[in-house]
């Protein structure tokens, strides 16, 4: 058992942000926080990213506080894997913010003295405070339909996506109305026998400009959920699809053409109840992801409706814990705005409660 201020779960963009702003509140990495990050190397999510997802492809990727995201016009043709990567590594180097890894938190519960008892795959840890940066790329989501089982082709996920190569030659079913799906439909329709895209609801595009006014009020739809205690949306679900130029290519091509989703798989395909089938070797889930907190599950955060209430970042059921890239936060430029605001929030908590005893 290892005591200290507070653990830091997850070294994505969340987690370096939040890093970053207890170096700056004067906590020394390994003596005052620890950071720990169960994949193999620095990139967070992005390391685990299809190779076809070039950086130029990447929407709205803001850098970490402290150090300016270097790209340019030669960044744009490597695969985000890559360039992120290579920030974030260069990220923890220059900040020295010593991240564990890799190691798995497997459970939060409570400790002794008012502590939080962190149990991980490299021992114990007795925390004070909790920055929970953990995301959603572990939990994809597999909506289930009629017949799934019966299947005789391939079924895979946006998180398991191998890039297009895969598909030549194929006639492939797209589910799923967000930029996955979508990124996805483009790459597969040049390579495959034929693709169909099935949505849930008719995608919403977004036209005209996107600025700082009409993020806020989409990033106040997904923060009133969260507020309620209710799973939280994407910001990009709310916001719609950017109408670029791929995009409006591929809509005049006939790619983007959606049907409604199937109301069963069959061995061959998927079947409508209307009678209409489509014969398919592949079927992949562009179903997008929940958020990765299960390991938070025996501190009893979850509210009924499903989610966890929160407050800027504080768990309203546990003010030791902040979720920073959940919900409202979950993206880029968020995650580095909610870093600060749990860091100034936890520095309060710890001054106002002095230490408890182990």
């Amino acid at each position: 058992m290892r005591d200290i201020d507070v653990v830091v779960v997850g070294a994505g963009q969340a987690g370096l942000s939040g890093a970053y702003h207890l170096r700056r509140a004067g906590f020394e990495p390994d003596r005052g926080f620890v950071v720990l990050d169960h994949a193999p190397r620095p990139g967070g999510a992005w390391q685990f990213r299809w190779p076809s997802l070039t950086y130029g492809k990447v929407h709205g990727m803001h850098a970490l506080p402290g150090m300016e995201l270097i790209s340019g016009p030669a960044d744009d043709d490597r695969a985000s894997s890559e360039v992120i990567g290579d920030y974030f590594t260069a990220y923890e180097r220059r900040f020295g913010l010593r991240v564990h890894r890799p190691v798995d938190v497997t459970a939060v519960r409570e400790g002794v003295g008012g502590r939080l008892l962190v149990e991980t795959s490299e021992g114990n840890w007795s925390a004070r405070a909790l920055i929970n940066a953990t995301g959603t790329w572990d939990r994809p989501f597999w909506p289930r339909y009629r017949g799934q089982e019966t299947f005789l082709g391939r079924q895979l996920h946006t998180a398991d996506y191998p890039g297009p190569e895969e598909f030549a030659g194929l006639r492939v079913i797209v589910v799923g109305g967000g930029a996955s799906g979508t990124q996805h439909l483009m790459e597969i329709t040049k390579v495959a026998a034929g693709t169909t895209w099935v949505t849930r609801r008719p995608p919403v595009f977004r036209e005209g400009p996107f600025g700082e006014e009409q993020g806020r009020a989409a990033v106040a739809l997904v923060e009133e959920r969260v507020r309620q205690g209710l799973p939280p949306l994407s910001v990009v679900s709310v916001t719609g699809l950017p109408l670029n130029e791929a995009i409006v290519r591929a809509r005049e091509e006939g790619v983007l053409d959606r049907l409604p989703m199937f109301d069963r798989i069959t061995p061959t395909g998927a079947a409508w109840d209307d009678g209409r089938t489509v014969a398919a070797d592949v079927i992949l889930w562009a179903t997008g992801f929940r958020a990765a907190v299960d390991h938070l599950a025996p501190l009893r955060l979850r509210e009924p409706g499903g989610g966890i209430r929160v407050e800027e970042t504080r768990a309203v059921r546990d003010e030791r814990v902040h979720l920073v890239g959940y919900g409202p936060s979950a993206s880029t430029i968020g995650a580095n705005r909610a870093g600060r605001s749990a860091v100034r929030d936890i520095k309060r908590l710890l001054e106002r409660a002095p230490a408890p005893a182990v």
